[in-house]
């Protein structure tokens, strides 16, 4: 059966990315009204039930053609944003409330878990818009809700121009492991971003990527210690909680990178192919992260929005979707066992 038979794939499917920060909110909010233990159902649903949904779903077989219009992606698109905002504004809450305790970590898992989803993936689609637009802008938010303003310009600038080189520290190396590849790729985007500012003559305090820096350690301070001096309320704990928050999206924006591209390697004066990214049909990773597992395309069409991504065939396949990659890939030998073999210059 041919592309022109199939009808588009029923838009609705995409609202299943809204259940993570729905339970980031809602056990923030139940664990100062009842129990803490909610909080953690975050940390349960994306680490616990995400992984079995990736395999259980399985792969769409038959790309469905996009549909013309992109109007409930863009609506989507706003209302993670604006959930990501609400869960940030319960986690504050549930942490003033908490203080300095283990529920206080577990519940900033949670929360970052969701905003790994609904702050950064959004931001992602969102940081290729017109820049100034009202949708780039909601990037810029997002991004400084997990302390991490710097991603848009080295995402686009940097990666985009050379995945798969030495010269993008987002791209893995084969014998790289995910905790090797967290220490080098998070200092090192920080650096090439505030590189090519400096290149461009914005250097100092005019450098975006060092302003950025400043004022999320600004805010970072203002919260901990302005509730306390005003007798609010202590900030310390939420000061810590919002770090944990951040750096679980952090970590994990960055094991994304991990997986999409590991060992796919190009010379520098190599033109990019579908070749050097992994992807998955994976329907929940699909569904729930904005077809972000359609990655050769995102490449190879970068202003095309993730509704219209295609999948290529042809290109290497992670073995799982993102969710059920996760466990085996914080084991680095497990992770290269299972997935040497579909390097394709081992094919």
């Amino acid at each position: 059966m041919s592309e022109v038979e199939l009808k588009p794939e029923p838009w609705a499917f995409h609202l299943l990315g809204l259940i993570t920060p729905l339970l980031a909110i809602s056990g923030n909010i139940l664990g100062v009204l009842e129990d803490q233990v909610f909080v953690a159902m975050g940390v349960v649903f994306v680490w616990g039930v995400g992984p079995i949904l990736d395999i259980v779903m399985g792969e769409s077989k038959v790309a469905r053609p996009p549909r013309e219009s992109g109007t409930p992606f863009e609506v989507l698109l706003w209302a993670h944003g604006i959930l990501q905002l609400v869960v940030v504004g319960t986690f504050f809450w549930f942490a003033a409330n908490e203080g300095l305790t283990w529920w206080l970590v577990v519940g900033g898992l949670s929360s970052g878990l969701s905003a790994a989803s609904s702050a950064i993936v959004t931001a992602h689609e969102l940081g290729h818009k017109k820049r100034g637009s009202p949708g780039w802008r909601l990037a810029r938010v997002l991004l400084f809700s997990v302390n991490y303003t710097h991603f848009t310009y080295e995402h686009n600038h940097v990666h985009h121009k050379w995945v798969s080189t030495d010269k993008d520290s987002a791209s893995a190396r084969a014998d790289q492991g995910l905790w090797s590849f967290w220490l080098s790729t998070i200092p090192g985007q920080f650096v090439s971003s505030a590189s090519v500012h400096n290149k461009r003559g914005r250097t100092g305090l005019s450098n975006p990527t060092y302003r950025g820096l400043m004022l999320q350690i600004a805010t970072l301070l203002s919260i901990a210690l302005v509730p306390g001096w005003m007798g609010w309320f202590d900030g310390i704990p939420v000061a810590v909680g919002w770090l944990v928050l951040s750096g679980i999206s952090i970590l994990t924006l960055e094991y994304v990178n991990y997986i999409r591209h590991w060992g796919l390697r190009r010379s520098e004066d190599e033109r990019f192919a579908k070749e050097h990214s992994w992807n998955t049909e994976a329907r929940w990773s699909r569904w729930s992260l904005l077809e972000l597992t359609r990655h050769s395309d995102h490449h190879l069409r970068a202003s095309v929005p993730f509704w219209k991504l295609r999948p290529y065939e042809g290109t290497p396949e992670l073995r799982w979707g993102y969710y059920a990659s996760w466990w085996p890939c914080l084991v680095p030998p497990v992770w290269k066992r299972a997935m040497r073999s579909r390097l394709l210059e081992n094919q």
